[in-house]
C-alpha cells in the first residue's frame, strides 16, 4: 500500500471490501477489517496521518494537500481524536483552568477546561457558558475525580464559580488578573469620573485629560 501511487489505495480498499445483503431482512452488512479507519475508503494509518497533519495545520490546507473534500478531512481528524482520548482515558487534574471560547457570531459560547499542569485542554463542550454547560464537565470527570481538584482557575463568572462550587467542593477558586484588574480599572476610571462632574475651574481642569495616566498599568 505504501509505494501505490496516489488514489490506488482508495480503489484497492473498493475493490477488497465485501459487502453481504441478508436474504431474510434485506440490510446490507459490510467485511470489518481491522486495519480500515471508519471511512472504509481509507486505512487507519492514513486517517491517523491525516489526524497529524491537524493538529499544525488548518483543515482546508490538509484537504488540499491531499486532494480530498473539506468534509472527508474533518472526519477523519475526528477519528484521530477519537483514539487519542481513548488513549488517554479519563483525566484527573488537581489544577484546572475553565474558559470560554467564541465558536460563531451572535454570542454563541463553548467551554473550555484545561489541565494547567500538564498544559493541555482535557474537555470542550456545552452549548453555552451557562452553569448547566460547565455542569456537563464536572459529569464527565466524575465526582471522585471533581473532588480531587485543588484549584479552579477562572474568570469571574458566576456560573462557573456556582458549579464549581458544587462538584469541586475542595477547590480553591482563583479568579484570574485580567478580570480583577478590569473591575479595578472600571471602579478607578467611575471614581475619576464622578470627581470630573463634581469639581469645577482649576480642579476640574487637572483631572481632565488624565484618564490614560490614571488607568495605565
Amino acid at each position: 500500500m505504501r509505494d501505490l501511487p496516489r488514489g490506488a489505495a482508495r480503489i484497492f480498499l473498493e475493490l477488497e471490501v465485501r459487502r453481504v445483503k441478508c436474504r431474510k431482512c434485506g440490510k446490507v452488512a459490510q467485511e470489518e477489517l481491522e486495519w480500515i479507519s471508519d471511512n472504509p475508503f481509507y486505512t487507519k494509518r492514513f486517517a491517523y496521518h491525516v489526524g497529524r497533519r491537524c493538529r499544525n495545520a488548518t483543515i482546508k490546507e490538509v484537504a488540499k494537500e491531499h486532494h480530498l473534500r473539506w468534509h472527508t478531512v474533518k472526519e477523519l481528524d475526528k477519528q484521530y481524536m477519537r483514539e487519542q482520548l481513548e488513549v488517554a482515558g479519563t483525566p484527573t487534574p488537581r489544577v484546572i483552568g475553565i474558559d470560554e471560547i467564541s465558536v460563531r457570531k451572535g454570542h454563541s459560547y463553548r467551554i473550555v477546561v484545561s489541565d494547567l499542569e500538564r498544559r493541555i485542554p482535557i474537555w470542550f463542550g456545552g452549548t453555552d457558558r451557562s452553569e448547566k454547560g460547565i455542569d456537563q464537565f464536572y459529569a464527565f470527570l466524575g465526582d471522585k475525580s471533581s473532588k480531587n481538584i485543588s484549584l479552579a482557575v477562572m474568570d469571574m463568572w458566576k456560573a462557573f464559580r456556582n458549579s464549581t462550587e458544587r462538584h469541586a467542593p475542595e477547590a480553591e477558586i482563583l479568579f484570574d488578573n485580567f478580570h480583577v484588574l478590569r473591575h479595578v480599572s472600571d471602579a478607578l476610571d467611575k471614581a475619576r469620573r464622578s470627581e470630573h462632574a463634581r469639581l469645577s475651574g482649576k480642579e476640574r481642569t487637572f483631572i481632565k485629560g488624565q484618564k490614560y495616566a490614571l488607568l495605565s498599568n
